[in-house]
């Protein structure tokens, strides 16, 4: 079959699964998934879904490497005593009747297209965090999940661990009052990936297939695996890698809505010398005028800030800062301390000279419980519930939150990237007076892996 026969067999394939009527799955039914991407992530996928094997069944698997593939089937095999189909073209494993869901642990420039095929070919989709590559993606995979009625899970687990979910209620209800900041910090001690030269690719990988929406590039042990975080085109540095979650902490936690009023960011790679592309170091601001968002990305060796626990490894987490108290969210539990003024601010209103002095103390110490301690099991669960239910709303991390949490990292790579302060339109969220800006809002696609216009 010639290539552009071959993709109008997957558009008219694509086109006819997606306006035929799936059958409502029933209570004792189990749900068919096939898992994309059985790279490092894609295996805890496997390992995970296998947990719930009452509830489903990993049907099939697909990657562009031939050896992860056997792996994966290996696996499988070993844990659940079955094997999936085996899939190297994502396109092919959508258009199987047999597959009711799937799973997307793949690389950031696929997860837009991966999870609007497989919405326009009737599945529900659990797509990796970052939710999209770059902002225009992130509405295209909305409209994709809502016209199709597909329930689409981002991979932002942190919205389904109960002391998270405790705390942000607590936030909420005005815990330490109106909240004016959101600090999130991930302090990810990372190293250098050094240089690897370009180089035949490995047989057994589909090197066009790997980069898909991304420009044509040779290949390299750096642009592969994991290290394809740290290159644009791919990746989107730890602000989009690890940060994202404390992203989505924040915006959570603030409670506010709509595009911030601007945004700046600034940063470099420092001391490394290498193939890495996106910065180890990056402070950015986002200002809602009435509250604003910081968030600190510091991969070199760094220390926890404010009222967060001293720890001995990488450190990641939120500080929220209220009108009368502060409180810290860390994945060990969270803590609340209250200012000893906050039954007097009315007294004090009008005396902005007085000599109380203001402390703070602990008035909450919430641990995280063992339940926490695997945050994606319930999260996976949670999606599984929402197949059923078909109700996107029973989804805790559904579609619309994790594009969220993603566009304000892209925000911030945008203001790094351009070396400028930039500021939003309320009503497009597009950048006023700044075409450089406004030309990273989407990319150049590479013919046939184009993220659509119209979903």
């Amino acid at each position: 079959m010639q290539p552009s026969s071959r993709r109008q067999f997957f558009q008219v394939a694509s086109a006819a699964i997606a306006t035929s009527q799936f059958p409502i799955l029933g209570a004792n039914d189990r749900i068919a998934l096939g898992v994309v991407g059985l790279g490092g992530r894609g295996t805890d996928h496997l390992r995970y879904y296998s947990t719930f094997d009452a509830e489903a069944r990993i049907a099939a698997v697909c990657d562009v490497n031939q050896a992860a593939r056997e792996r994966a089937v290996a696996l499988v095999k070993k844990l659940r005593n079955y094997a999936p189909a085996e899939y190297e073209d994502m396109r092919e494993l959508f258009a199987s009747k047999e597959i009711d869901a799937v799973s997307l642990p793949l690389p950031n420039h696929w997860h837009a297209l991966a999870t609007i095929w497989a919405c326009q070919a009737g599945k529900d989709v659990y797509v990796e965090k970052p939710a999209c590559h770059n902002l225009f993606e992130g509405g295209q995979m909305v409209a994709a999940a809502r016209k199709y009625k597909r329930m689409v899970q981002v991979g932002s687990q942190s919205r389904s661990i109960t002391h998270k979910m405790h705390a942000m209620k607590l936030l909420g209800e005005g815990i330490i009052g109106q909240v004016y900041h959101a600090r999130g910090l991930c302090f990810r001690r990372r190293f250098s990936i050094g240089h690897t030269p370009d180089e035949p690719v490995p047989a057994g990988i589909d090197w066009d297939r790997f980069l898909g929406p991304a420009q044509l590039k040779p290949y390299s042990k750096n642009k592969y695996a994991y290290n394809w975080h740290w290159f644009w085109d791919t990746g989107n540095g730890d602000i989009g890698n690890q940060g994202v979650h404390e992203m989505d902490i924040c915006l959570w936690g603030v409670g506010r809505g709509g595009w911030p009023i601007s945004v700046g960011s600034m940063g470099g790679k420092y001391v490394w010398k290498d193939d890495q592309e996106t910065p180890n170091t990056q402070q950015s601001t986002f200002n809602f005028g009435d509250a604003q968002v910081t968030f600190d990305v510091r991969n070199l060796p760094t220390a926890p800030e404010g009222l967060a626990p001293m720890v001995d490894r990488s450190f990641v987490g939120n500080i929220f800062y209220g009108e009368y108290g502060m409180m810290t969210v860390v994945p060990e539990g969270f803590q609340v301390y209250q200012s000893t003024l906050k039954g007097a601010k009315l007294d004090l209103a009008g005396a902005p000279n007085s000599n109380r002095n203001e402390k703070f103390e602990k008035i909450m110490d919430e641990k995280a419980v063992e339940e926490d301690e695997e945050a994606t099991l319930p999260h996976m669960k949670n999606f599984l519930d929402a197949i059923r239910t078909r109700n996107y709303q029973d989804l805790h991390a559904d579609i619309a939150i994790g594009v969220r949490a993603a566009s304000f990292c892209h925000l911030a790579n945008i203001s790094y990237r351009t070396g400028r302060t930039l500021s939003l339109s309320q009503s497009t969220g597009r950048f006023t007076d700044a075409a450089e800006a406004n030309a990273l809002y989407s990319r150049d696609y590479r013919a046939p892996y184009v993220v659509p216009a119209a979903v």
